[in-house]
């Protein structure tokens, strides 16, 4: 029977490749990934129309985009990486080459979970090269956008720590803390769907976005209920925030720390990110 890593410190990459196709978030549009195998340590992307041209993921590909993390690479763009990124990395995968068709990734139910599944279904395998050293810091980084905050202190464990902060009542205010592994993250983070508003659901439309959003691949709150319940968790909101935290930070790499988020956006992740970096260099 097939078992996740116990940890983030060894190289993994998969057994054999996945393929999957789905609906687009934003753009509405069918597309397909093919996850592959690879001896190349981190995570790459390719086009299915050039699949030899391998682009490895930096944190300077990122765009700040409404509701999901872009990737610009050469020219060309990817929509809402971060589910499958957060998959990839969540599960303990450091060796992986995903080739697109299209410019989205597919959204599936809105989480991560379903990624987890056709993982489950391939196997991982050690990779033969070592995986990218995990980050390292030595003091407090800091990132602030507004109201909201993220920060990291050095640790040898990596434990996330939640907080969101809604005015609707059927969110409120929630808190969710994990200690991280390639299990809890099956377990407790992985499940966890992404939310919208039925209020803001015609302003977006009319902004182009969440052409391909349906109550099959979203929570949809209408202030004191959900309109597509029942919830996976009674604190799904807030376990989705740090999906998304988890894909954003497959950029730099899952740093050894305890990291605190409140009212996180893709663009704070990427902050943060960009400044782990630069702590690193």
């Amino acid at each position: 029977m097939f078992s996740f890593p116990k940890d983030y410190e060894q190289g993994w990459t998969l057994r054999n490749e996945i393929k999957k196709d789905g609906i687009g978030l934003h753009s509405g549009l069918k597309c397909r990934v093919v996850i592959k195998p690879t001896q190349l340590a981190g995570f790459h992307f390719s086009f299915s129309d050039d699949p030899q041209k391998v682009i490895p993921i930096d944190i300077s590909q990122v765009r700040n985009t409404p509701l999901c993390t872009t990737l610009d690479l050469k020219g060309k763009k990817i929509s809402t990486v971060e589910h499958l990124l957060a998959a990839l990395i969540g599960a303990g995968l450091t060796h992986v080459h995903i080739e697109i068709n299209g410019n989205e990734i597919p959204l599936l139910d809105g989480s991560a979970i379903g990624w987890i599944e056709e993982i489950e279904k391939v196997g991982m395998i050690n990779s033969t090269t070592s995986p990218r050293p995990r980050p390292e810091i030595t003091s407090p980084v800091v990132v602030n956008r507004g109201e909201s905050v993220i920060f990291a202190i050095p640790s040898k464990k990596l434990k996330l720590i939640g907080s969101i902060d809604f005015s609707y009542k059927a969110i409120g205010q929630q808190i969710f803390s994990i200690e991280l592994s390639p299990n809890n993250f099956v377990k407790e983070i992985a499940p966890a769907r992404t939310f919208g508003f039925l209020d803001q659901l015609e302003e977006l439309k009319k902004a182009g976005l969440i052409k391909g959003g349906a109550l099959e691949n979203a929570l949809v709150c209408n202030g004191d209920s959900w309109i597509n319940p029942p919830l996976r968790f009674a604190n799904e909101p807030v376990r989705h925030k740090l999906l998304d935290l988890i894909g954003d930070l497959a950029f730099v790499g899952l740093p050894k720390a305890q990291i605190f988020v409140y009212k996180g956006s893709h663009a704070l992740h990427a902050e943060f990110a960009a400044s782990i970096q630069k702590v690193l260099i």
